[in-house]
């Protein structure tokens, strides 16, 4: 018999999206991708996007990210857990700030589910232009 990896507390769950939100406004790439498994879906759900493969496609677009935006920051984090389900949706608020200085400002929510206590899918409902895309 497969025994199934343990599940991961509250306390776990949100220290693994704020770690994930942390290495994105780091703009560090190999810490943002060792939070999803291999096979992992990444959809921008207010722009219908689907982005798959931890290695591929999501590698892809968090280097767009880092390229289009001098800085990016996330914070004022509220999180709704689901232990059990191993699920955590985060509502937070996003700066982005422009090579030439203009500031973009977002109130976002993400949906992530987990495997194996990575993020498996993850679901993105952003205000303003799909800085993801």
């Amino acid at each position: 018999m497969i025994e199934s990896p343990p599940l991961l507390a509250a306390p776990a769950l949100v220290d693994l999206a704020e770690r994930y939100f942390a290495a994105v406004d780091r703009h560090d790439v190999p810490a943002v991708l060792a939070c999803f498994t291999p096979d992992a879906r990444f959809s921008i759900a207010t722009y219908s996007t689907l982005y798959t493969g931890r290695d591929t496609e999501l590698r892809a677009m968090f280097e767009r990210l880092n390229q289009r935006y001098a800085k990016v920051w996330h914070g004022h984090f509220e999180h709704v857990i689901d232990v059990p389900k191993q699920c955590i949706a985060s509502r937070f608020e996003v700066e982005n700030i422009t090579h030439d200085g203009q500031k973009l400002l977002k109130n976002n929510c993400n949906f992530f589910r987990l495997e194996g206590g990575l993020f498996v899918e993850v679901f993105v409902y952003m205000s303003g232009d799909n800085s993801l895309g």
